[in-house]
């Protein structure tokens, strides 16, 4: 689908505390493995709030932020085998290229390839994550999922195919918010008939206890 010079919304970074809606170019297939979505849903995650004050460097004025989105594909590449045109999908924060040793051992958010500033994360962070939506140049400088279309690189790795009978607001939170907290309900390994204290409930928070009650464990948990 070419959508040629069209212009969509966006949520933009001018600076701290300066948000702005902005009229943008469409995104444009840039690699055989890209797929374009229509964004039907996205949330603002905590981090996007770290933005705002100014807290994350090397963003520059006009980046496009937000990485918690969904939507249907409206175009994909030539190489792209997974998703079709109509496909509603979510899609994760991280950007993962599936090929790697990291993606292999399925610990995508460490993909070393889908981050060509890798080494300007290395510098400041003191590790090289992968590459992210809407969120920083030292993590790649992708535009983020806040706007009405978005370009998902890797297309056929990430994203999440999901049934037409499943609203936007029950599978959002998928993309980001919910897998943060059961990952760290995964990671601690916990076992059924544990008990798994959590301490901050916030929406991470609020996750890891839902995610520890998935593994029919016992929860205590402070804000």
């Amino acid at each position: 689908m070419d959508k040629g010079t069209e212009l969509m919304k966006a949520v933009c970074w001018h600076g701290r505390n300066d948000i702005r809606v902005d009229n943008v170019d469409d995104p444009k297939i840039l690699d055989p493995r890209d797929a374009i979505i229509r964004v039907t849903a996205t949330g603002i995650c905590g981090s996007d709030l770290h933005l705002m004050a100014g807290a994350a460097p090397a963003m520059e004025a006009g980046d496009i932020i937000g990485h918690e989105p969904m939507g249907e594909v409206v175009e994909v590449g030539n190489d792209v085998k997974r998703l079709r045109v109509g496909d509603r999908v979510v899609v994760p924060f991280t950007i993962s290229c599936g090929e790697c040793f990291f993606c292999q051992s399925t610990l995508y958010s460490l993909c070393d390839q889908s981050n060509p500033n890798a080494e300007q994360a290395e510098k400041v962070m003191g590790h090289s994550p992968a590459g992210l939506f809407g969120y920083t140049h030292m993590l790649g400088g992708y535009a983020g999922g806040q706007a009405e279309y978005l370009r998902v690189p890797y297309a056929d790795v990430g994203p999440i195919k999901v049934p037409n009978g499943l609203p936007d607001e029950q599978v959002v939170f998928l993309s980001d918010i919910f897998p943060t907290g059961y990952m760290a309900a995964e990671n601690c390994e916990i076992q059924p008939a544990d008990t798994v204290a959590v301490w901050g409930c916030g929406p991470v928070g609020q996750f890891a206890i839902q995610s520890a009650w998935i593994a029919r464990c016992q929860t205590r948990y402070r804000d």
